[in-house]
């Protein structure tokens, strides 16, 4: 009966000591910053053909206070079933973005016009993050780097 007892007692305390041992270990908080261009989380957005507006696309930046600026390069790749000046028109001009200190979002702007699409074609808009001074991860943190690029298309 001695034995039974010790035996219970030292699986009571045996696993109380290894918890209280973990709960020292220190861990080392998860910071992996990135930039990302999306539209209410998503990397792909249609637009009307008879929208007449102007929408700024924003490329994101989420990570820590930075105290210097960050550029970030991109692309815009244009389907053969628009063209720019009767579809649309890209009022950011360039394929740098600057995010100065304390600033986590900078607009790609586009002012749609209204113009007949031909559906046999790619009307399609895609603005895709190239690289940034950083080095910063571009595209959502894991494998498949989502919202590394946002895809608009003309419908």
């Amino acid at each position: 009966m001695k034995k039974i007892k010790i035996y219970l007692l030292a699986l009571v305390i045996l696993p109380s000591l290894l918890s209280i041992s973990s709960c020292k270990k220190e861990v080392t908080p998860y910071n992996n910053p990135f930039f990302h261009i999306m539209v209410d989380n998503k990397g792909s957005v249609e637009v009307l053909s008879n929208r007449k507006d102007v929408v700024n696309y924003n490329v994101y930046l989420s990570a820590e206070l930075q105290f210097e600026p960050i550029e970030v390069k991109y692309e815009v790749v244009v389907g053969n079933g628009l063209a720019e000046g009767k579809d649309f028109e890209l009022i950011t001009k360039g394929n740098t973005l600057t995010f100065p200190p304390g600033i986590f979002e900078r607009p790609i702007t586009i002012q749609w016009k209204e113009a007949a699409l031909d559906p046999t074609k790619n009307n399609t808009i895609i603005i895709r993050l190239l690289s940034n001074s950083k080095n910063y991860t571009l595209g959502l943190p894991g494998p498949d780097h989502l919202q590394k690029e946002l895809i608009i298309t003309k419908k």
